[in-house]
């Protein structure tokens, strides 16, 4: 193994520089979640990991890339199909193993890794170390499961990720399900609310924000969970499914909602939205000034895209009605002659029945 790498090193030192400058080699979100996909439960290297601990032996796995072999030395070539098992035998060895990038192969095994001393690391433990200093100075992703306290942590370019136990990770994401029901259960009360004071033309501008903040903080509770989500892998299909439909509709009403009473931008508003962190969503004022309104305000008429939207009318049809007639409150008080000029007879006669319909609700 060692001539077959003394042999590209030549080339390969024309071609690929050792990376060692941290604040240029940084990880990106896409990244990340690219690397926790690849090790979720149910994936052939994540069993391999299991069993790693669970046979209480450490490993450091690196996966191939251009430029590794600068700092490998010894070990053997085994260029064989990745198997869970053949890791885990593997692991019993002290030096590093290789896989191929897409891990479908292991390369080589029981090789020693040289990574220089001089790059910076937080790490105690000579594997650690290795770990971390490999990572940052090749790019490359790097495993390292510890034997002494039986952890999994996960080493790309210049982060470090601690790979949580799947029972721990469903516990989580339990906790986060019952939480997103919650908050589920009152936009829906909040939203029906708003829609009384639409078509009976009571409007409220705090019911509005009401509806927004709570549709804002799902979205923020969801995102903070992401990678808690990744983490499941297959081990969640149920509970994903279930958050699936928790969150459904959600972003579609919360945008229309902020269409209709927005002063600025519908885009510009959601952006400040976006920009927002959870804690901030729970402050109404925070609300009020994406709006580019104030608590003191009273709102005298909206288009009404929200509540349009929930009846049998087209995007087309809906911005016909708001053009001509200028206001929901015109559109739901205007004479069927005004409406059937507009959308015509069978569209009119099934928007009034859809109407009545929100307002029986």
């Amino acid at each position: 193994m060692v001539d077959e790498f003394n042999e590209k090193k030549e080339v390969q030192a024309q071609i690929v520089p050792v990376i060692t400058d941290v604040v240029n080699n940084r990880a990106t979100k896409e990244e990340i979640i690219n690397i926790l996909r690849q090790v979720t439960p149910g994936t052939q290297i994540r069993s391999g990991l299991n069993g790693i601990v669970q046979a209480k032996k450490g490993a450091l796995i690196v996966m191939d890339k251009i430029g590794i072999d600068r700092i490998v030395d010894g070990g053997f070539k085994l260029n064989c199909k990745f198997t869970p098992q053949r890791l885990v035998e593997l692991s019993k060895m002290d030096g590093a193993i290789i896989l191929s990038e897409d891990m479908k192969r292991i390369t080589h095994a029981n090789v020693t890794l040289y990574p220089d001393t001089k790059i910076s690391t937080n790490e105690t433990g000579t594997r650690h170390k290795t770990a971390e200093r490999t990572a940052k100075m090749t790019g490359t992703f790097v495993i390292c499961v510890s034997e002494r306290k039986n952890e999994i942590n996960l080493y790309y370019k210049n982060i470090k990720y601690p790979l949580r136990d799947t029972h721990e990770v469903v516990s989580k994401a339990t906790q986060m399900l019952h939480l997103l029901e919650k908050q589920r259960e009152l936009f829906d009360s909040y939203l029906a609310q708003l829609n009384l004071h639409e078509v009976y033309d009571d409007l409220d501008l705090e019911q509005a924000c009401k509806v927004i903040q709570k549709g804002a903080a799902i979205e923020k509770l969801l995102e903070s969970h992401e990678r808690t989500l990744l983490e499941l892998g297959n081990e969640g299909f149920a509970l994903k499914q279930r958050i699936r439909e928790l969150i459904k509709g959600v972003d579609k009403e919360m945008n229309l909602v902020i269409k209709d009473y927005t002063k600025l931008n519908a885009k510009k508003s959601k952006k400040l939205m976006d920009s927002l962190n959870y804690e901030e969503t729970l402050d109404m004022e925070n609300i009020l000034i994406a709006l580019a309104q104030r608590e003191t305000e009273k709102i005298t008429s909206i288009k009404g895209w929200r509540i349009l939207e929930r009846t049998s009318l087209n995007e087309r049809e809906i911005s016909e009605l708001a053009s001509k007639l200028g206001s929901l409150r015109s559109i739901l008080s205007a004479h069927e002659s005004d409406l059937i000029h507009t959308i015509g007879e069978e569209k009119t006669k099934k928007f009034i029945k859809d109407i009545e319909k929100i307002k029986n609700q």
